[in-house]
C-alpha cells in the first residue's frame, strides 16, 4: 500500500515534500485508527500532532488525481467499467458547519438536518466493486439547484473519464431531469438510471406516410400494461423478472432513449421496473447489468462511513470536511487494492474491510513494540512472529 501511495504522489509533480508527507501519514492513519477519526484520535496513530492534522485539513489537494493515478494499473485490466454517481447523508452537530442544511436521509426516510456529500466513483464490473474517484461536499449555492451541483461535479471531470474508458454513467431515479441528464451527455458520457412507473414515454411511428404535410413521428403515448406486446421480449432473468425493451422518445429530456421493462409477479398483482439510458441502442441485458452494479457505491458509502472515517470530520470548515470525506475514501480504495492484490485475482470477491483495519491495526502496533525493543523486522523469528500475529482477531483469518 505505501508504495502504492507514494509512487502516485510522485507522479503528481506539482506538490511539494511536505504536503506528499501529510498525506502519505494521514492515509496510513486512516486504515489503522480506532475510533472516531478526529484529528487528536488521529495524531495517536501518527506521528503528527494534533495541530499538524488541523493545518494541513484546510490546504487543497486533487484528489481526483490521486484516486485516478493509484487506481490505475487495475482500471488498466479491467475488462468493463461505468463510472457511478450518487449523494450520502451525514449527520454533523453544531450550528456553524459550513454546507449544513435539509437533505434526504434514506434510512429515517424523511429531510433532516445535516450535510451531504456527492461521491463520483469508477465501477469495476469484472471484480464487481466501486472505487471513488471524488466526493464533493454539497454546498448551496444562490441561483443553483442541488441537481445543478450534481451535474457540474460529473462534467468538469467528464474528460478524464472518458480518458478512462468509460462511456456510461449509473445514477438511481432521482437523477431523471433534464437539467442533469443533457448536460452530461453533451460530454459524451450517457446515462444509465432509472424510471418512474409513470414516465413521460411515447411509441415512434413506423407506419407508411400518408403522403399529405410533415412525416408523422411519434404514435401515442406508452401505456405499460396494454401496450406489452409492441415491446419486444428479450427473455427472463436467473431472479424471474421477464425483459423487454423498445425505443422509446422521452418528453422530460427530449431525446430519444433505450426502455427496459422488468416484469414481475409479487402475489396476485404484476409489476414492472423501468431503466433506461441515453443510448438508443444499448443493449437489454447491458443496461440491466449496468444499473446493477450502480449499487455497489452504496456498498462503499457503508464501508467509508463504518471504517474510515467519513463522517468524523471535527472541523467546521468546508475545506478540511472535504480533506476529510476525500482522504476516507481514498483509504478505503487502498483498502481494496490491497485485498485484490493479496488474492490475486480479478473477478467477484468477497472483501471484508473489518478484517484488513484489524489486519493493518496489528501490524502498526507490532513495529511500534519490536521499534521500541529494538528488534530488527528482518530477523527471520521477528518477522514469523508479525507474519503469524498479523491477523489475530480478523474475521477471514
Amino acid at each position: 500500500m505505501n508504495d502504492i501511495v507514494k509512487n502516485a504522489l510522485d507522479a503528481m509533480s506539482m506538490l511539494k515534500k511536505p504536503q506528499k508527507i501529510f498525506i502519505a501519514l494521514l492515509l496510513s492513519a486512516l486504515v489503522v485508527f480506532q475510533g472516531k477519526a478526529t484529528f487528536r484520535n488521529l495524531s495517536r496513530y501518527s506521528p503528527m500532532s494534533e495541530k499538524r492534522f488541523s493545518r494541513w485539513y484546510g490546504r487543497p489537494f486533487e484528489f481526483f488525481t490521486f484516486n485516478r493515478l493509484t487506481l490505475s494499473d487495475v482500471l488498466s485490466e479491467s475488462e468493463e467499467l461505468i463510472a457511478a454517481a450518487d449523494a450520502s447523508f451525514m449527520t454533523k452537530s453544531g450550528d456553524h458547519t459550513e454546507g449544513l442544511g435539509k437533505f434526504w436521509r434514506g434510512c429515517s426516510g424523511r429531510t433532516e438536518k445535516g450535510l451531504e456529500i456527492s461521491l463520483l466513483s469508477v465501477v469495476d464490473l469484472t471484480s464487481n466493486t466501486a472505487y471513488a474517484l471524488e466526493a464533493k461536499q454539497t454546498l448551496d449555492q444562490k441561483g443553483k439547484t442541488r441537481v445543478d451541483l450534481y451535474a457540474e461535479q460529473v462534467i468538469a471531470q467528464a474528460k478524464q473519464i472518458i480518458d478512462m474508458g468509460i462511456k456510461y454513467l449509473a445514477v438511481d431515479a432521482y437523477y431523471f431531469k433534464k437539467k442533469f441528464v443533457s448536460p452530461i451527455v453533451e460530454t459524451g458520457i450517457h446515462i444509465v438510471g432509472k424510471l418512474r412507473a409513470d414516465a413521460d414515454l411515447v411509441w415512434p411511428y413506423t407506419g407508411p406516410y400518408s403522403g399529405n404535410g410533415r412525416p408523422k413521428t411519434y404514435d401515442g403515448k406508452v401505456n405499460l400494461e396494454k401496450d406489452l406486446k409492441r415491446f419486444q421480449s428479450v427473455g427472463t432473468l436467473e431472479t424471474g423478472e421477464d425483459v423487454y425493451t423498445a425505443r422509446l422518445y422521452s418528453r422530460c429530456l427530449k431525446c430519444w432513449i433505450r426502455v427496459v421493462m422488468l416484469r414481475f409477479r409479487r402475489g396476485d398483482k404484476i409489476g414492472f421496473a423501468l431503466l433506461y439510458s441515453t443510448d438508443p441502442e444499448l443493449d437489454a441485458m447491458r443496461l440491466i447489468r449496468y444499473y446493477k452494479a450502480r449499487f455497489q457505491i452504496e456498498f462503499f458509502f457503508r464501508d467509508a462511513k463504518q471504517y474510515t472515517g467519513l463522517t468524523d470530520c471535527q472541523s467546521c470548515r468546508k475545506e478540511a470536511i472535504h480533506t476529510q470525506i476525500n482522504a476516507s475514501c481514498a483509504a478505503l480504495n487502498l483498502l481494496k487494492l490491497e485485498d485484490r492484490k493479496s488474492k490475486g485475482i480479478k473477478s467477484k470477491t468477497i472483501i471484508s474491510i473489518t478484517s484488513w483495519k484489524r489486519l493493518k491495526f496489528n501490524q502498526h502496533l507490532m513495529c511500534r513494540v519490536f521499534v521500541s525493543l529494538g528488534l530488527p523486522l528482518n530477523d527471520e523469528k521477528v518477522l514469523g512472529t508479525y507474519e503469524q500475529l498479523s491477523s489475530y482477531g480478523a474475521i477471514a483469518a
